[in-house]
């Protein structure tokens, strides 16, 4: 009896010092939400006509190749290619192509919807930074609606309020950067607002009140 006690000791032994196999991998969300702030915060300042910039151009790097693999951003900075002829296709500059543009943006808006709804269950950072985002496009594609009207100077003020929300938002990003980088390597943390508890609470209560509402009915 002993022997066979022994046996499943040491058969056991290895199991308990196996280590999953994501327990070495870094955590990737510093890098991604760094890339979206930087990124955002470029073309902010550019939305804002900041020290007179106003071409955003420069920043196509980011767009395409930090931030924007299969995402808004890379759809973004591919529009501004000039080789890609995206421009050209509708005539340059036209009524159509910032149309188009308003539609492309407004679009994004609602799926980052989606977004601003499901970070209601995580902290208030995130509720904030898709919140100011989620205002950033719709300002953004509103300023390219009422430049298809020929309303320039509307158009400008559209896109200075929009840049200001991006700009807001690209701070939250960092924001959260500092804190994941906290929680993994330095001996101090800094809050990320944690709203799991409120939100589960009040699905709670929720689902109380329509079970009693249904009891009623019965």
């Amino acid at each position: 009896m002993s022997t066979v006690k022994e046996n499943e000791t040491r058969v056991s032994r290895p199991s308990q010092s196996v280590r999953k196999p994501g327990a070495h991998l870094a955590n990737p969300a510093p890098l991604a939400m760094g890339g979206f702030a930087t990124t955002l915060l470029s073309v902010s300042l550019a939305m804002m006509n900041f020290r007179g910039v106003y071409t955003q151009t420069i920043f196509m790097g980011d767009l395409c190749f930090v931030a924007g693999i299969a995402f808004f951003y890379g759809g973004y900075g591919v529009i501004m290619i000039p080789a890609l002829g995206i421009v050209d296709a509708y005539g340059g500059y036209t009524p159509e192509y910032h149309n188009a543009l308003g539609f492309f943006v407004l679009l994004w808006a609602v799926f980052n919807l989606f977004f601003l709804l499901a970070s209601c269950a995580l902290n208030i950072v995130y509720i904030l930074l898709f919140l100011t985002l989620e205002l950033c496009l719709i300002f953004d594609a509103a300023s390219s609606f009422v430049l298809a009207d020929g309303l320039v100077e509307k158009s400008a003020n559209l896109m200075t309020v929009a840049g200001a929300f991006a700009f807001v938002s690209s701070l939250l990003g960092y924001y959260s950067v500092l804190h994941y980088l906290c929680e993994d390597s330095l001996p101090f943390s800094v809050p990320m607002g944690d709203t799991s508890r409120a939100w589960k609470r009040w699905c709670k209560k929720t689902t109380r009140e329509d079970s009693k509402g249904q009891e009623e009915l019965v």
